[in-house]
């Protein structure tokens, strides 16, 4: 990176007394959706009628009061979109459409002709005041740009005579980012002074960030510059446009609120020129995150996401802010425990508010589905397989187990990269539930010996199993049915086991339910453990399957009862 002489440090005004650092965001904006034409012209392939459209149809129900919908007098397309919102009456009460002109005549003439009829109007007019601009650009002197402001400001005003409906002005001074702070409040006050808002019937300055050119915090040293010396300020909506080229348009815009803007315009995640426009999304989502009502309905972001992909023929990154695929997923076995811990601990302490690390929101809140909040690669830990294995299937694992299973996802990932729930499950299957070979317990009878004063134990078990698929039966008594299995197993099989932890759980509810048993068992000849799962709508029968599963994963017996 040698060339990085060529570049010039952006001016900083020295501003000592901000002070929007102190304050906090306490109250949604107001939101101005630019989709349909800062957006729309940012497009590949911009949309068509029927495509803009659908979008609008989405941005009123998302609940956007202030529209920008086109440039018409630069387009016929948008100026028969228009005119078919007005023609065919989509407005709801409370839209306002913003439509956008340049300071020029003919311009704001056909701009005019295309929203006759319009009930409400924020007629949007603008001309670039940066310094680069005016120089190499335009060939004006800074008067010549402010007098191009005003006398915009002047024919809108004639036209707003003969208009019906109620229209409000926009400003913007274009470039706003690159122009001296003076030197733009000189131009903002031109117009304000010419135009004559109250506060009754307020006007719109916007300061647009059109060229991101610097750190959010001098951002907002000028949007509170700006809203202190600016005119008849109660009578002004202070908004800002930011765009998005150094990657902290959702901060400035943020920090900007704190400096005194009232009112945000954007697009749905983010869409416009170069790196992109301000996304109310993520914005409106932060808000929503800090326990703020962001005054949007923005409760189903699946549908927001499919919209705009049809539309914009664009795709959501996986990893976008609130909408991508992965952002409420986790892979690192660390977060994955957490995520684990976090869910179960608001179940058992039945917390009305949320609190799960990694997760600022529940997904669900969003129309985000919960089950793929943990998903399992490689580089997953045994929380998230655990977590998996309880929230897809209702199998809890013990604890001690985790390790064990995780062991065998991972050896799975390792050669095929994410594992899905199912392939979990499969493998679960595969290594415990049904592991039947060489010994598949096939039957049980359990007899209570407390009336046998001559028995030191309480239960008889008699049990019929398969080994290498020949039928073979075991008896044995002991202080349950689980210890007279083992001591059965020892004095048929000749093999010591010694039963480290049993847990057992219901899997469902009702007259069919289902209980899983887990058994930990030691090897008592080799010293090997490992852990066995059995699943039984008897408890007794899930329990010596699971017995049974875990000789198997040991090694089992050998072979007996085979004759030549």
């Amino acid at each position: 990176m040698h060339n990085y002489k060529r570049y010039q440090r952006v001016p900083v005004t020295d501003y000592p007394e901000r002070t929007w650092p102190d304050k906090q965001i306490t109250k949604a904006p107001i939101w101005c959706s630019v989709d349909l034409r800062d957006g729309n012209q940012a497009l590949i392939d911009p949309m068509m009628v029927g495509e803009k459209l659908e979008m609008y149809d989405l941005i009123v129900k998302l609940g956007f009061t202030d529209i920008e919908v086109g440039f018409p007098s630069a387009s016929q397309i948008e100026y028969d979109f228009i005119r078919k919102l007005i023609d065919e009456d989509r407005i709801p009460d409370g839209v306002k459409l913003q439509v956008l002109s340049q300071c020029r005549k003919e311009q704001i003439d056909r701009t005019f002709e295309n929203i006759k009829g319009c009930k409400n109007v924020v007629f949007h007019i603008y001309n670039s005041t940066s310094t680069l601009q005016r120089d190499v650009v335009f060939h004006m002197d800074k008067e010549q740009v402010k007098e191009l402001a005003v006398q915009g400001t002047k024919w809108v005003k004639e036209g707003a005579a003969d208009f019906e409906g109620n229209l409000t002005l926009e400003y913007s001074p274009e470039s706003y980012t690159g122009t001296e702070l003076d030197y733009a409040l000189e131009v903002c006050n031109a117009v304000i002074n010419e135009w004559g808002p109250t506060p009754e019937h307020p006007m719109i300055i916007n300061l647009p960030s059109t060229v991101e050119m610097t750190t959010p915090n001098v951002f907002a040293d000028g949007i509170e510059w700006m809203s202190r010396h600016m005119d008849h300020r109660d009578s002004v909506i202070l908004s800002v446009h930011p765009h998005n080229d150094r990657g902290t348009g959702t901060a400035a815009a943020e920090l900007a609120l704190l400096a005194g803007a009232d009112r945000l315009e954007g697009t749905l995640f983010g869409n416009g020129e170069r790196t992109g426009n301000l996304d109310l999304l993520n914005v409106a989502y932060n808000m929503f995150s800090q326990g703020m009502d962001p005054k949007l309905k923005i409760e189903h972001i699946p549908e927001i996401i499919d919209v705009y992909e049809r539309c914009n023929k664009m795709p959501i990154d996986l990893r976008y802010p609130y909408g991508g695929k992965l952002v409420f997923t986790s892979f690192s076995g660390s977060h994955q425990d957490a995520i684990n811990k976090g869910t179960q601990a608001m179940k058992d302490r039945k917390l009305d508010y949320w609190a799960v690390p990694y997760l600022t929101i529940d997904p669900a809140d969003i129309g985000r589905q919960y089950e793929p909040i943990v998903r399992i690669n490689s580089q997953s830990g045994k929380g998230g397989v655990a977590f998996v294995m309880d929230n897809y299937f209702g199998f809890k694992l013990p604890k001690g187990m985790h390790r064990e299973f995780a062991d065998i996802i991972q050896a799975i990932s390792e050669k095929e990269g994410e594992v899905s729930p199912d392939e979990i499950m499969a493998a679960f299957r595969e290594n415990y539930i049904e592991k039947k070979e060489p010994l598949h317990f096939r039957r049980l009878q359990v007899i209570d010996t407390q009336q046998d004063n001559d028995s030191e134990f309480d239960t008889k078990v008699i049990l019929t199993y398969t080994d290498h698929g020949i039928e073979e039966t075991l008896e044995g008594v002991g202080n349950g049915p689980l210890d007279a299995t083992r001591r059965g197993i020892r004095e048929t099989m000749g093999r010591e086991y010694r039963i480290l932890d049993y847990t057992e759980h219901a899997l469902t509810s009702g007259a069919d339910a289902q209980a899983a048993a887990y058994i930990h068992l030691m090897d008592g000849d080799t010293g090997e453990v490992t852990w066995g799962v059995g699943v039984s709508s008897n408890i007794t029968r899930a329990s010596v399957r699971a017995i049974f599963s875990a000789m198997n994963r040991l090694g089992a017996a050998p072979q007996r009862g085979i004759k030549d």
